[in-house]
């Protein structure tokens, strides 16, 4: 018996030490020293979200607020906005490749959690959003109360069907590779409402106003950071003073009115963690 615990407590070690190694390795594989040696800064972003990160199926072209605030810290940050590499991430790609050091950084509508940030390193918040549902127009769903054995679709790797899943435990949760895929299913009938955060549901109403509506209010506050690999200290420091630069000379409101039509509120926090509020 003592044998048999001995190798497993051998096992858990090599586990973790290998697990730090990784860790070690991401990061200095995306350290502002080698950023810059390579002259390239690799962003995963979003391609499914209209106004944060979509492919434009007009010319091809991936646009939206997450991929401005990219291309401006490429500019800043090596000297062309030009030098900026994106790949496609989704709720359940985008933190394994930032542990792998596929890419440096990720901006994509990810919330800051205490789980996730035993995972990997967020900046200060740039996006403070809060999750909603998305039904289409006559349905008699208005809010949590309404979702009794109703199909909830999300996307996988995302926080908000479980979180809805702890209000409403009766729904029944459907997930999807991504949220593009999630409005296709709710288009036709598959599922009764799609819950994320508002600022994506924003971007799904906007494509049919006349057919989808957001309903419900908040139920939950959803701080979104810039994703960096664990102990990537320098880039995160690169990154904070970034945000608070551009904040401070206009360009952070610039992208936002360009995207969302709106100021920006004035009171965004440095840090925060995703908090649910009562009912």
């Amino acid at each position: 018996m003592k044998k048999k615990w001995l190798s497993l407590l051998i096992v858990a070690i090599l586990a973790f030490t290998l697990s730090a190694c990784n860790d070690n390795d991401a990061a200095k594989n995306s350290s502002l020293d080698a950023i810059k040696k390579r002259d390239k800064l690799i962003a995963g972003v979003r391609y499914d979200v209209n106004l944060f990160g979509f492919k434009d199926p007009a010319d091809g072209m991936v646009k939206g607020f997450e991929i401005d605030l990219m291309k401006e810290l490429a500019k800043r940050m090596l000297g062309s906005e030009k030098k900026l590499e994106l790949k496609e991430v989704t709720s359940k790609t985008r933190i394994p490749l930032l542990e792998n050091g596929d890419v440096d950084i990720v901006a994509s509508t990810m919330t800051i959690t205490e789980e996730r940030k035993q995972q990997l390193n967020f900046s200060h918040v740039y996006f403070m959003a809060g999750q909603s549902l998305l039904v289409k127009k006559g349905s008699h769903i208005k809010g949590i109360n309404d979702l009794k054995g109703k199909i909830v679709m999300t996307s996988k790797g995302a926080t908000s069907g479980l979180v809805l899943k702890k209000l409403e435990p009766s729904i029944k949760l459907k997930e999807y590779e991504n949220y593009a895929d999630a409005f296709t299913a709710l288009k036709s009938g598959k599922g009764d409402v799609i819950t994320t955060d508002d600022s994506i549901l924003m971007g799904m109403e906007q494509q049919a106003p006349k057919d989808f509506e957001i309903v419900g209010g908040y139920f939950t506050q959803e701080p979104y950071g810039l994703g960096m690999a664990k102990g990537n200290k320098e880039l995160t420091s690169y990154v904070n003073k970034y945000l608070k630069d551009i904040q401070n000379d206009g360009t952070y409101e610039e992208i936002y009115k360009k995207w969302f039509k709106k100021s920006p509120p004035n009171d965004i926090p440095e840090e925060a963690v995703q908090k649910v509020l009562k009912k």
